[in-house]
């Protein structure tokens, strides 16, 4: 009974948001909706540079009317951050686009001569900004440094077939490879495979097309597999320790997903493109807490439209306070990339209520 209860209460009251009566793309969008108390505020979307201050001249829209550039997101795959600066994988430009908030414009990682990209989809950054791109075009993990610039590829044709994914942890990459049903493990000073996690299967430990790896602060690897339904947790010996997540259509289930990411608290976030929201996960129990977004085409504030990738930022709370409602306190941002629609990259903000107490229902 107590099991149905907590559904019915995560249903009802974590599906919505509340809307002041202002234009849509000035609506308060919180997760839950009040009276409940609010744990995420919709923040602002990102699709190009105008989107982050960019001013853009009347004389630049004539000479170029509405050419794609790379100052426009397309098709946002992945996403990563440092302090100032978004990293994201765009499927269309075949390019890891830098959205710097310091500069209020976008730019491109450096890849050229060897380091050119082909096909860039996961990227992992590490805590001295070394820049880990997965390429599954060249089969390849590419390294790019602090400054952007290329150092050194992980990987052949021999070893990966469809790296779709990566993460790092200490000495260890991880490489979410799609056509294998495996994470490959590589040295990260040697370049060598140190261990190959999962095979093709449905049983435990086992993957059929997984997509996306992530690793917490505690070095467990998570990994979206993908034609299973579900998340799969592994300590850092490479050992399987629990699923998260079932194939269905209630709270907790899954029917296509797709990106996933890790916060300090042991939450797993993680991106469902058919039901169009993220779902946030404990760890520890495996039970679903809370969802958002939702359909909208990317229209209607907060909504998503295909999402693809999300990401936990810690380090670029200031720029986004602005954004936040007076009453509600920031303590990290996420970020979810949409393949389609109006608003390519929705930002998010988890945080505290500290307005005035909400009635009890």
């Amino acid at each position: 009974m107590k099991k149905y209860f907590l559904f019915f209460l995560i249903t009802i009251t974590m599906i919505g948001c509340a809307a002041t009566e202002k234009k849509p793309e000035d609506q308060t969008v919180f997760y839950p909706m009040p009276p409940q108390r609010p744990r995420l505020q919709f923040l602002v979307s990102i699709t190009n540079e105008e989107d982050i201050g960019k001013q853009k001249s009347a004389f630049q829209e004539f000479l170029l009317g509405d050419v794609k550039s790379f100052k426009k997101l397309e098709r946002p795959y992945d996403i990563a951050s440092v302090k100032d600066k978004i990293y994201v994988s765009d499927l269309e430009h075949k390019k890891i686009i830098i959205i710097d908030l310091k500069k209020n414009q976008f730019d491109t990682l450096h890849d050229v001569k060897s380091g050119s990209l082909l096909e860039p989809s996961g990227i992992w950054i590490t805590d001295d900004e070394y820049k880990y791109v997965a390429d599954f075009r060249r089969k390849q993990i590419l390294v790019y440094d602090s400054s952007d610039n290329f150092i050194r590829s992980y990987g052949s044709k021999d070893e990966l077939d469809k790296p779709l994914d990566v993460a790092v942890y200490e000495n260890k990459i991880y490489v979410c490879d799609f056509n294998k049903h495996q994470v490959i493990v590589y040295d990260k000073e040697s370049g060598k495979i140190t261990q190959r996690i999962g095979d093709v299967g449905a049983g435990e430990g086992k993957f059929y097309k997984p997509t996306d790896v992530a690793v917490d602060k505690e070095g467990n690897i998570y990994v979206n597999d993908s034609f299973n339904f579900r998340i799969q947790m592994f300590n850092p010996s490479g050992a399987f320790v629990k699923s998260i997540g079932y194939h269905g259509d209630t709270v907790g289930g899954f029917a296509r997903p797709k990106g996933i990411s890790i916060d300090k608290e042991e939450h797993l976030y993680a991106v469902d493109a058919a039901f169009e929201n993220v779902q946030i996960f404990d760890i520890n129990t495996a039970q679903a807490l809370l969802f958002f977004g939702g359909f909208g085409q990317g229209i209607a504030p907060g909504s998503m439209y295909l999402p693809r990738g999300v990401h936990v930022d810690y380090e670029n709370v200031d720029y986004f306070k602005k954004y936040a409602d007076k009453d509600f306190s920031l303590k990290y941002i996420v970020y979810v990339s949409n393949q389609l629609g109006k608003s390519r990259l929705n930002v998010y903000g988890f945080g505290d209520w500290i307005g005035a107490p909400l009635p009890e229902m």
